[in-house]
This record gives structure tokens, sequence and C-alpha cells, in this order.
């Protein structure tokens, strides 16, 4: 009986406050992040685009990691965003147990597969510049799949982790969540369940999951400066520093918004400043990072260069295909013998 009335309360669903701010308010940030949302739809299909259609790119590891990086970030701002847009566009905030739990879950795996690739960019940047010699032979193109479906690998059981703990707790009291997505610590504060030890688990495990990738990248970049810090020229040191410059900016952006949020218990979150972090790493971050990304890389724009040729191309090749074709006889008809 216990249980049939804990299904029951479970399969009531919930309701997605989202913000709490004036109708006209609402208006006017419906087209500010919808915008935003097409800038983030666009940019990262193109990042992909281009690497997936083009076999050089493809076959370089740090191009190989963008595309996978594009993808996660593709796919953290489409879990959380078109809600968003639809709870202020029509109020439309309820959303069933099962969606909430689908969604904390693909959340989970996003953000925690932006974790393992930017830490394998990290190691790449460092085989790169450190031992430039053995470069081809530890960075293959085998091993990137591996290193690339390692993090997709354990980031689809951390987001199992989390949902599995989720659906074992109750939730029999207010429906209502401080934010536009269905996110753990807000589900946490919900339950009617003892989840004293189970947060201490997961925060446990969240922050070796966040702060292991966090360690190899620093690491990473210590080594990669003490080695560049040995090269006699200016110019040299620059060449070496600029190609870690765009992973470096991502870096900072992604894990000091990440670590500001989460690491601390679930009791000391405030609904507003939740809801300012998440649309940084779901919004503002995912739109930023192809500028990031392309601003300054030759590979990107000869990539683009490349298939705005092939698009011109193209249309030249269509537009000849339709000019008509003079019949034969119309040359000796205008020409005057008859």
């Amino acid at each position: 009986m216990e249980t049939e009335q804990e299904n029951h309360t479970n399969s009531a669903g919930f309701i997605l406050l989202g913000f709490s701010t004036s109708p006209e308010f609402r208006g006017l940030l419906f087209p500010f992040f919808l915008c935003m949302y097409l800038v983030i739809l666009l940019g990262n299909l193109l990042i992909m685009l281009l690497i997936f259609f083009n076999s050089e790119l493809f076959h370089a590891p740090m191009y190989f990691f963008l595309s996978h990086l594009s993808l996660a970030d593709l796919g953290f701002s489409s879990n959380a965003v078109p809600k968003m847009l639809q709870i202020l566009v029509s109020q439309k905030n309820t959303i069933s147990y099962s969606g909430c739990l689908s969604q904390m879950y693909f959340f989970v795996v996003f953000c925690t597969s932006d974790n393992f690739l930017l830490a394998s960019m990290a190691y790449d940047r460092y085989v790169a510049i450190c031992r430039p010699l053995h470069y081809s032979i530890i960075m293959s193109y085998k091993h990137c799949l591996i290193l690339a479906a390692g993090s997709w690998f354990l980031s689809f059981s951390q987001g199992l982790l989390y949902v599995f703990t989720i659906a074992n707790f109750s939730f029999c009291g207010s429906r209502e969540i401080p934010h536009f997505f269905c996110d753990l610590h807000p589900l946490l504060k919900l339950s009617c369940s003892d989840t004293s030890s189970a947060e201490t688990l997961l925060m446990i495990e969240g922050t070796a999951t966040m702060l292991g990738p966090l360690m190899l990248i620093l690491l990473s970049y210590i080594l990669i400066m003490l080695k560049v810090l040995k090269v006699p020229s200016a110019s040299g040191k620059y060449k070496a520093f600029s190609t870690c410059t765009a992973h470096i900016t991502t870096v900072a952006l992604f894990y000091g918004t990440l670590i500001s949020t989460y690491i601390r218990p679930s009791s000391t979150y405030s609904g507003s400043r939740l809801r300012a972090a998440s649309i940084f790493y779901t919004v503002v971050i995912p739109m930023l990072n192809p500028f990031i990304y392309s601003l300054r890389n030759s590979g990107i724009h000869e990539a683009m260069r490349k298939l705005l040729r092939m698009w011109v191309q193209k249309r030249e090749i269509r537009a000849e295909l339709r000019v008509p074709q003079k019949k034969p006889g119309a040359t000796l008809e205008n020409s005057g013998c008859q």
C-alpha cells in the first residue's frame, strides 16, 4: 500500500517556475533567448559539419575532440532551452515525473562529457607541445576514438547513477521547482525522503568527476608552461601559447561556473543564483565556444573557405544548366538566308 502511494506521488509530475517575473519582462526574454539558442544551433552545427566533411580536420585530434565538444554543447542547450522558451511564451510549465528524470539524466550526461572532453583536449595540447616527435603515435586516430568513447561511456554511466538515486526518493510535498529545468539539487530539496547520505555520496562522486579532469588539465598546462619557458625565442613562445588560448578560455568559463555553483550542499542553494549560473553554462558558454575556437583558427577558416567555394561552384553549375540551349536552326533563320 505504501509503495502504491509512493508511486502515485512520484507520477504526479512537477511545476517548473522558470523566471518569476512579470509577463512583459518574460515577453522580452523570449526573443532574447530564442536568438541565443539559434546562434548555438547554427554555430555548433557549422563547427561539426566543417570538421566531419573535411577529412584532414576530422583526423586531426584537436578538431576531432572539438567536434565532440560541439555535440555536447548542442545537447547541453537543447536539453534545457526549448522547455525554458515554452515556459516564457506559453506558461506551460508542467513536466512529467519521467520527463523530469530524463531531463536531469541528459543534463548530467552532457555536463560530464564536457569535463572529460576538455581534459582530452588538454592532454592533446600537452603531447603536441611537450612530446612532438611522438605526437602521431600517442594521439593516433584509434587512441582518440578510445578517449572519446570512454568520455561518453563514463558520462552515460554517471547519468544513470544520478537517475537511479533520485528514482528511489519520494516526492509527497511541494511540486514546484524554482528553476527552468530539472536540476539535481532542487529535486533533492523537494524530496520528503531522507537524502542526507545519498546527497553526501553524490557530492563526493560529482566532485571527483569534476576535479579529476580539472587536475589533469592543470597538470597538462603546468608541464606545457615549463616546456614553453625553455623556448629561446619570443615568437616560439607566442606560437606555442596561441594554440592553447581557446581551450584555456573555455576551461576557465566552464569550470569557474560549475565549481562556484555545485561544490557545496544543496541546502545552501538559492533559486536565483542557480538559475543565473545555469543560464551561463547552458546558453552563454555553448554560444561562445564556436566563436572562441574559430576566430583565430586557421584550420576552421580554411575549411570555411572550401565550403564557400563548393557552394559557389554548385550555384554556378546550376545557373549554367538553367540557361536554355539555342536550337541549331535558329542561327540559319536569323542569318538572312531564305
